[in-house]
């Protein structure tokens, strides 16, 4: 009898655990409000007319001229709501311009954003996003700037009547535990050296990196590698158990503060969020820097969406 009722225990204590570790220490209210209010706020910046939702094309740029349209025949096609020949971008050895088509219907016309107003344009350089700041154009619902991954440029558009803003609802994520929020200890590169990072187009670029970061998590000794330089933020991308099942496969951004003056570091994974690439194909994120997998189940922050 004391054995069934043993058993029974066990029994129920994996059910309410989720069969997969220690029961969850609940946050306390103000860590709980602290993040609830943060993922608010990036749910509102993923719902700006400019955020990740509304991007819908990436479009290589071949040397010489780029036709941008909506025509089957454009180089860069743009969504069909927009003019069948917006114009062309040039992209030569003084860099990347944009020249309106002549014949384009005046109620189409180009705009390019400064400082919050806008300009309307004929010809315009456009200063991509490397070194920055990028020129960006309007036309109708649609924006459009040079980006520049692995030497080579691309047309990132946006269009703040995509399909994916509209029908955007939020993101499902593991219920706030405190036991997700751990401190680190920052152990310096010697000698100095950045961490290189790849990227989804297949790139392999160096980032600054200031050195490792070193805690424990569920029990086990985790190791991570940020990226950023003397004094900034931590930028950190990472796999761990869940990705590619609960979690994006491509793994998860999470940021946070500077190394404080006796080289720690605070981690919250209940912070961790999906990169871009998962709520759009035309993304260019960075993936997990190797070593930056970890083989812990790390149930906290946001889950999977969609299926990019």
């Amino acid at each position: 009898m004391e054995t069934k009722t043993a058993l029974a225990a066990a029994l129920m204590l994996a059910l309410a655990t989720g069969g997969c570790g220690p029961r969850d220490e609940p946050a306390d209210p103000a860590h709980l409000a602290e993040v609830e209010a943060w993922h608010a706020a990036r749910i509102e910046r993923l719902r700006d007319e400019a955020g990740w939702l509304t991007l819908v094309g990436l479009h290589p740029l071949r040397d010489g001229a780029n036709t941008v349209g909506s025509a089957e025949d454009a180089g860069a096609r743009l969504p069909a709501t927009a003019p069948a020949h917006l114009g062309v971008v040039t992209a030569d050895a003084a860099g990347f311009a944009f020249t309106v088509d002549p014949i384009l219907d005046p109620g189409a016309r180009v705009y390019r954003l400064v400082d919050g107003d806008t300009v309307a344009v004929a010809s315009v350089a456009m200063t991509p996003d490397v070194p920055g700041p990028p020129t960006v154009l309007r036309s109708g619902s649609l924006l459009f700037q040079v980006i520049v991954r692995g030497g080579r440029g691309f047309l990132r558009v946006k269009d703040r009547e995509s399909e994916v803003r509209r029908g955007f609802t939020g993101i499902d994520r593991y219920p706030v535990g405190g036991r997700w929020r751990v401190t680190a200890r920052l152990e310096p590169h010697d000698p100095p050296q950045g961490v290189m990072v790849p990227d989804v187009l297949g790139n392999l670029e160096e980032s600054p990196s200031p050195g490792t970061l070193v805690f424990e998590l569920e029990g086990r000794a985790c190791r991570l590698t940020p990226m950023g330089g003397p004094g900034e933020e931590l930028f950190i991308v990472f796999a761990d158990a869940t990705s590619g099942d609960e979690t994006y496969g491509g793994g998860r951004f999470l940021s946070a503060d500077p190394p404080r003056p006796d080289g720690t570091v605070v981690l919250d994974f209940n912070l961790a969020t999906n990169p871009p690439c998962a709520f759009t194909p035309y993304a260019t994120c960075p993936l997990p820097p190797q070593g930056n997998r970890l083989a812990v189940a790390v149930r906290a922050g946001e889950k999977t969406w969609g299926s990019h």
